[in-house]
């Protein structure tokens, strides 16, 4: 499955974004769907994933309450609202696919990874 993501850009501490990313190829509805980021100077991070037909999502403990992973199978697209953006969530934004959306959680598995959209919360 192909990923292109979207949405990134410069916004002010407190603001919303919505980014979002598309996906193509066969069975694209079978994915689990997930994003990661990774700040300057930092390993990449597990931000949020959801399962193949939305019905599970995990988020991790730093945006919870903030962000919101969701998905659109009609549109092959999973989103991702992020609100009350803070300094510490710049970073570059990647959306990743897997089988298993365990496995996206966990990190221990992608099999698919767009390219980064770059998030930046000035204070």
């Amino acid at each position: 499955v192909q990923l292109q993501a979207s949405g990134g850009g410069l916004v002010q501490a407190g603001g919303s974004l919505r980014l979002s990313c598309a996906a193509s190829g066969r069975t694209v509805s079978r994915y689990a769907m997930g994003w990661f980021r990774q700040a300057p100077g930092k390993e990449r991070e597990f931000v949020a994933a959801i399962s193949s037909y939305g019905g599970t999502a995990f988020h991790a403990d730093s945006v919870k309450g903030r962000f919101t992973i969701s998905r659109d199978n009609t549109k092959n697209t999973v989103y991702l609202r992020m609100n009350s953006l803070e300094p510490e969530d710049t970073a570059m934004y990647y959306c990743a696919a897997d089988a298993m959306v365990i496995r996206l959680r966990d990190g221990v598995s992608v099999a698919s990874w767009g390219q980064g959209t770059l998030v930046t919360v000035s204070s």
